[in-house]
């Protein structure tokens, strides 16, 4: 009677395993249907649901596991491919406004180089003061105010005003110089964007507007932003938005790229471990 018992539950069970094989099975093909016409979401959620449904169909989930290195290589490859696309769309609106911006750049000395507006570079603007523009092959945007007087201001950071009012105003500068050249007085001090009060962003929005902009410091001093600096700002927000994304792109495929590679190592690992079996 035991030998019956023990005969019945063994067929019980193996019946079960079949049974939830089976059904591990119909998902596993329903991802790979997915898989093949491209819905790769789709894909992963089935072979994740055969984990959590069937944690015993251990067949199936081996299966599953290959599947799902050929879905993520897969998307990888489609996402790669997408950056690669986009970034010769942005390098070829580079090329067509990069021409109209001067590369300031020290072969010896730096790996970056800055471009500004022709109309700001320093030996057309000596002795005035002015916002002055710049943005880096990488696309790190930055403004300098620059002060030229008979006496020192001190001036720490800027405040930019239009005529409705509003305004915005740096934080006082972390990198500020001053000198003096036969007796004028010249200071300086350095924002990067994202680190100057939203200054720029005010700046451009109101590009096509009359600012007034009030220097920070011990002294007060105001002056005008002319319309060759209104437009240099414009340009050069333009120009650092077109770089920012360039270098983004490259950093997102870059990482696409190490993922495929790991991907590829982890098939060639378990294709090798199948075949030592």
């Amino acid at each position: 009677m035991k030998k019956v018992t023990l005969l019945a539950c063994l067929c019980c069970t193996l019946l079960s395993c079949e049974n939830v094989e089976k059904k591990a099975g119909e998902k596993l093909q329903t991802a790979r249907a997915a898989f093949e016409r491209g819905d790769f979401s789709e894909a992963k959620m089935q072979i994740d649901s055969i984990k959590i449904l069937y944690p015993k169909a251990f067949e199936t989930r081996r299966e599953g596991i290959g599947l799902m290195q050929q879905v993520e290589l897969k998307e990888q490859e489609k996402t790669f491919v997408y950056l690669d696309s986009l970034l010769q769309q942005k390098q070829g609106e580079l090329d067509a406004l990069k021409g109209k911006f001067t590369l300031e750049k020290d072969a010896e000395y730096q790996q970056i180089g800055n471009y500004l507006h022709p109309s700001q570079v320093i030996e057309k603007n000596l002795h005035r003061s002015y916002l002055r523009f710049q943005v880096n092959e990488t696309g790190q945007m930055s403004m300098t105010s620059i002060y030229c007087g008979p006496s020192n201001i001190h001036h720490v950071g800027v405040k930019v005003v239009a005529p409705d009012s509003s305004f915005a105003e740096t934080p006082a500068s972390k990198d500020g110089y001053e000198t003096t050249d036969l007796g004028e007085k010249i200071e300086k001090a350095d924002f990067k964007m994202g680190e100057d009060g939203n200054v720029i962003g005010f700046l451009y929005l109101n590009k096509d507007k009359n600012i007034k902009v009030n220097y920070q410091g011990e002294r007060s001093y105001s002056t005008t932003m002319s319309p060759i600096d209104r437009q240099a700002l414009a340009g050069v927000y333009e120009l650092a938005q077109i770089l920012s994304s360039i270098t983004q792109i490259k950093k997102e495929m870059e990482e696409a790229n190490l993922k495929i590679e790991f991907v590829k190592r982890k098939m060639q690992e378990r294709e090798e471990t199948e075949q030592g079996k």
